[in-house]
């Protein structure tokens, strides 16, 4: 008999010794972990010569990334003008995507040279929020007020009335090209006002409730059955009393 209490004890602290660092590490994954990676400047990648369209946010096709960045490719030969497009996951903490363009624009372009002739779209897929900047020499054609349109309007539009990406970033393509290429600004699309479209677009808001909601619950549950679960075991490797 005794022989057998030590097996169950050495049994005992052995799984207790397994156990309870592992339900240290599931608890602290939880209450840490963020839902989603954000992104700073520092994790975009070098502009390359065909850095066209960087999404990390992976909401644009393989063929809808080939066929904006040839459009945009085609413009910069021909114009000189060039337009890039980049899409990430989440921001930082405390950053907004009209801070993260501007920090983007000027680690790709230093120089106000480098600068003139460059615009630059963000979109965090999260909230999709978006903002877009310009260079100097660009600011003729694809003046303040457009350029605000295509990022509100033109990109906007699209998700709030439930279509996808894919759609929203070829408009978005179309407009700047024809902008950039000195053409008459096809303009922002248009909005049947009788009409409600009811799709699966969220608000920022909305999203950011939706995300703690799920996060608390799944807390509660762990916080819940984690420890029962921990006792149960417990008891059952425990020795009994009898005999």
């Amino acid at each position: 008999m005794k022989q057998l209490l030590q097996q169950l004890l050495s049994r005992k602290k052995y799984f207790l010794q397994l156990v309870i660092p592992l339900l240290t590490t599931i608890i602290t994954a939880l209450l840490f972990a963020p839902p989603t990676l954000a992104t700073g400047v520092y994790q975009i990648p070098a502009l390359t010569a065909d850095s066209w369209v960087v999404d990390q946010g992976e909401v644009i096709s393989r063929l809808n990334e080939g066929k904006i960045s040839s459009a945009l490719a085609d413009l910069a030969t021909q114009t000189g003008n060039e337009a890039r497009i980049v899409t990430i996951r989440r921001l930082d903490y405390g950053e907004t995507p009209a801070s993260f363009a501007k920090e983007l624009f000027s680690k790709w372009f230093p120089t106000e040279e480098s600068q003139a002739h460059q615009t630059l779209l963000v979109v965090d897929t999260l909230t999709n929020g978006s903002a877009i900047i310009t260079g100097d020499q660009v600011k003729s054609v694809l003046t303040d007020p457009i350029a605000q349109s295509v990022a509100a309007e033109t990109l906007g539009v699209p998700l709030r009335n439930g279509n996808k990406y894919n759609q929203a970033f070829l408009d978005v393509s179309d407009r700047l090209v024809a902008v950039l290429s000195g053409k008459p600004d096809p303009g922002p699309p248009q909005v049947n006002e009788n009409v409600q479209v009811e799709g699966t677009f969220k608000k920022a808001n909305e999203t950011e409730k939706s995300n703690a909601t799920a996060w608390v619950v799944g807390l509660l549950i762990a916080a819940t059955v984690i420890p029962m679960a921990t006792y149960y075991i417990y008891l059952a490797v425990q020795p009994s009393s009898d005999g």
